[in-house]
């Protein structure tokens, strides 16, 4: 099977080519991303635990969900495609915003994404797909801040970052 590639792009979004996943990662050059908040009636944000053999931020608490676009895909169509796959389920999404961000990992891999913040709404359990997700759990926005504060190390690099830019549209629609 052929290696997934991203979409690079420049800092306004405009695709510029492709690179497999594992180069971008190890070049550090900026490629297209997205990352899904799936948000419950009780006020409760979705979180996913990373599964153990991913090759970074293995078993690490994050959004929903998180992949790449394909290439000709849209945002919404790619953050629907892998909502499913990874938590089993499929809801409406829209798109927030999005924004630039770099941050290297221990095994010398380098996330450095133009990252597209979307969010839908959700009420059942999911069926999670456990080559991508080990465990997943609801939890308050407040819990999430203050675990966050605790325990930074069990959440991923680009969630501590997002939750940031996300944390005031969250208090707004879930508080």
């Amino acid at each position: 099977m052929e290696e997934e590639k991203v979409i690079l792009v420049n800092e306004l979004d405009e695709p510029i080519g492709l690179m497999p996943k594992l180069e971008a990662h190890q070049k550090a050059i900026l490629h297209r991303a997205f990352s899904v908040f799936i948000l419950n009636d009780k006020k409760e944000i979705m979180l996913q635990q990373r599964a153990r053999h991913k090759y970074h931020s293995p078993l690490l608490w994050t959004n929903t969900c998180c992949s790449h676009q394909r290439e000709g895909e849209t945002n919404i169509e790619a953050g629907s495609r892998r909502l499913f796959e990874e938590m089993g389920f499929q809801a409406d999404i829209k798109e927030l915003f999005h924004f630039i961000y770099k941050a290297p990992f221990d095994n010398g891999l380098t996330e450095h994404e133009l990252d597209h913040v979307m969010v839908g709404y959700y009420n059942e359990d999911p069926v999670i797909n456990p080559e991508e997700v080990e465990d997943w759990k609801w939890m308050k926005i407040e819990a999430v801040k203050e675990d966050m504060m605790w325990h930074p190390e069990s959440y991923t690099v680009w969630f501590k970052i997002i939750f940031d830019e996300f944390y005031h549209f969250l208090e707004a629609h879930t508080l």
